[in-house]
């Protein structure tokens, strides 16, 4: 999983206030046992409450958002190839989002996958607790991450581990059967395979990005090659006063990308000219959108998009986010084509994933912020 670097500091203009800051304990220490069960809630308690600004409506608008071919890249269709990467540029220049088809991810690896996250889920609280998650890391179980935060907590809970290929070691089998025992085994492999899967897709979309952006082909993918990636299950229970909450609240990712699986429920909305609007599921294809660190990757060309998840009172709702990210020490910058001058520094992923897990909640200013963060004297 990522690796943490040394402390560095931490300028008092990036400190959370009081009531965005996580529950401490009585020695000052982060209150591990601070979770909730929120099937028990007949009512939003109030730090489950968001602002209305946050929580306002949708929109009717459908996102307009393509559904990309991405076989094109391998069955040798000049046309399909062009009309691909024409579509894809359009909405990274735009807002970020599209959904691709032809992925080759087999449809009953993709059930199983959304399945397992519900037998997990829905596993008593104390059972899921044996994998919570540590504070300062992004492994394991949490609910409502009221393990980071007290206020405009998300109704939600998560089951999040790290993925890469490394060696050949099947990590996420690992870590299911060490972390929740030898009964999860199965559990294991079927999310061991199916981030291969999601790992080879991403690459894909990496060549798709590059032709898109005039790169020289092969970078991104390249680059992305040795990623020390992170999966997420989310899990949305019913709610009952939906109105007042969200599901996952307004942000950016701060990852490379991200490879969306949605049940057929919904509930992702993408923010655009001022308007919520929703990313209904297309029955076989994924959501792809951009992170903060491919708008570094792409000096700014490509930027990543406000989202959220809304919550309904009637249907849970589950989904699968696969989060590519590069090795933890790999110096992220554009390619040497790339416009100048820079708009970010370098930097590295264990650096900015670090900022964002302690220091900040990522938001539309995350790359701004951490800039200042990286470039700022220590006091």
């Amino acid at each position: 999983m990522v690796s943490e670097p040394a402390p560095r500091h931490q300028p008092s203009h990036l400190t959370h206030s009081p009531s965005s800051a996580a529950p401490m304990d009585a020695t000052g220490g982060i209150d591990a046992a601070a979770v909730c069960d929120l099937r028990r809630d007949p009512k939003i308690p109030e730090p489950f409450v968001w602002p209305n600004a946050d929580a306002r409506p949708a929109s009717a608008r459908e996102l307009d958002m393509p559904v990309v071919d991405v076989a094109v890249l391998r069955n040798g269709d000049a046309d399909g190839l062009r009309r691909a990467v024409a579509q894809v540029a359009s909405a990274c220049a735009t807002h970020g989002f599209f959904q691709v088809s032809g992925h080759g991810v087999d449809a009953g690896l993709a059930r199983a996958a959304l399945d397992g996250a519900s037998d997990f889920f829905r596993l008593p609280l104390a059972e899921k607790r044996r994998a919570r998650r540590v504070p300062g890391t992004v492994s394991g179980y949490t609910s409502a991450h009221a393990d980071r935060f007290a206020s405009k907590l998300p109704w939600k809970e998560t089951l999040s581990f790290g993925f890469h290929d490394h060696n050949n070691t099947p990590v996420v089998a690992d870590y299911f059967s060490s972390t929740l025992g030898p009964d999860f085994a199965p559990m294991g492999r079927v999310y061991q395979k199916y981030c291969e899967e999601m790992k080879e897709l991403s690459l894909t979309i990496m060549e798709l990005l590059e032709v898109s952006l005039g790169v020289e082909r092969g970078y991104y993918r390249e680059f992305f090659a040795d990623s020390s990636s992170i999966m997420r299950c989310n899990y949305y229970p019913p709610c009952p006063e939906p109105e007042r909450t969200l599901g996952t609240g307004p942000h950016c990712d701060p990852t490379a990308l991200t490879i969306l699986l949605q049940d057929d429920v919904g509930g992702l909305e993408v923010l655009v000219d001022g308007e919520w609007r929703p990313v209904n599921p297309v029955p076989g294809a994924m959501v792809i959108n951009i992170g903060d660190t491919f708008m570094a990757l792409s000096n700014g060309r490509y930027k990543s998009c406000l989202h959220r998840a809304v919550v309904n009172q009637r249907k849970e709702r589950r989904s699968l986010a696969f989060f590519l990210c590069p090795r933890e020490d790999r110096v992220v910058r554009p390619p040497p084509s790339a416009a100048t001058p820079r708009n970010y520094p370098d930097f590295t992923w264990a650096d900015l994933m670090r900022f964002t897990q302690r220091h900040y909640r990522a938001d539309t200013r995350t790359l701004d912020a951490f800039t200042r963060w990286l470039t700022e004297p220590a006091s």
